[in-house]
């Protein structure tokens, strides 16, 4: 599976931006997406009571639908929080803020089914959905701080298993880390959610060589794509599930050709690898935000340029 996050598109969309094909062409940034570089999926966040309406459960709806009407398939990713959630911020909601562990745990559940029922009630059913995004320190912090406490991390990502279970039997619930690349981490983070009786069908991982590169200098991109590539295999074999890399991208340099050209190659080959050297466990590589132009929310590694068209690194969802 070819995918794509998209949870800038409403908000780009909103401030005029208009999208082009190679040729100057006007288009449909989904109809684009999905006609001229095969991705057949989309990844959208949603946020519990986000202060501007970004990425809420409407914005959601909407741009499923959207999605829906071109066949594309959805992965939902729920970040747990107001805003942005990652390894370096977990932050409550603030409608959850001071509850209980238990009360904690309802209010997860009760958000996941509201979501995907509103989904379901309109014929949307994901085929994926991730109960956290980036979870590798925990969720919910201080609470569900994998470090602090790890049961209740693992009471949260259990909480959200069954709720998903609950409205959409079919969806897989995936458990989200980032740097793919560090087989250490998943071993100590599934193996804390498995031991407290926590639940997920898939792994996903962020692969990201540029930051890879900017904290490690001392590796290679063309060793974290390698290094990635065989955790995906060891993940699936260990834990016995599926994995996808829900999360790539690669730096878009108007300045330097080169740059993308190299970023189309590595594009290439993740997911060339992810298919035939993964033992078939890998089930699709998923691009954030490639429709970001440069500087877009602060973002430099979309895939589209200023133009607002895409760059010879989209052409690595088809250079297989």
């Amino acid at each position: 599976m070819k995918g794509a996050d998209v949870g800038f598109l409403s908000g780009q969309e909103a401030r005029g931006i208009v999208f082009r094909d190679t040729t100057g062409r006007t288009r449909d940034c989904l109809e684009l997406l999905r006609n001229d570089y095969q991705i057949s999926a989309i990844r959208l966040r949603v946020w519990v009571n986000p202060p501007d309406g970004q990425c809420s459960k409407e914005q959601l709806l909407a741009m499923a639908l959207r999605a829906k009407a071109l066949g594309m398939e959805l992965m939902v990713d729920f970040h747990y929080s107001d805003s942005w959630a990652d390894p370096g911020q977990q932050p409550v909601p603030r409608a959850w803020q001071g509850h209980s562990y238990e009360q904690m745990k309802e209010d997860l559940r009760q958000h996941t089914v509201d979501v995907l029922t509103l989904l379901r009630q309109h014929g949307v059913v994901p085929r994926w959905v991730q109960v956290g995004n980036e979870t590798s320190n925990g969720l919910l912090w201080d609470m569900g701080h994998i470090g602090k406490n790890p049961e209740q991390y693992a009471g949260f990502i259990r909480t959200g298993y069954e709720a998903v279970k609950q409205v959409c039997p079919e969806a897989k619930v995936i458990v989200h880390l980032d740097n793919g690349f560090k087989p250490d981490l998943y071993d100590y983070n599934l193996g804390i959610i498995l031991q407290h009786g926590g639940k997920f069908d898939m792994v996903g991982m962020s692969l990201y060589p540029y930051w890879a590169l900017k904290d490690h200098p001392e590796r290679e991109a063309g060793q974290v794509i390698t290094d990635c590539i065989a955790n995906i295999r060891r993940v699936g074999q260990q834990y016995d599930c599926d994995v996808m890399i829900v999360e790539t991208g690669f730096l878009v340099d108007e300045q330097q050709p080169e740059v993308m050209e190299t970023g189309r190659q590595q594009l290439a080959r993740i997911i060339r690898e992810s298919r035939t050297q993964t033992n078939g466990c890998c089930k699709g590589v998923f691009y954030w935000e490639p429709q970001c132009l440069p500087g877009y929310n602060h973002y430099h590694l979309g895939a589209f340029g200023s133009n607002a068209a895409p760059t010879v690194i989209m052409n690595g969802f088809l250079d297989q």
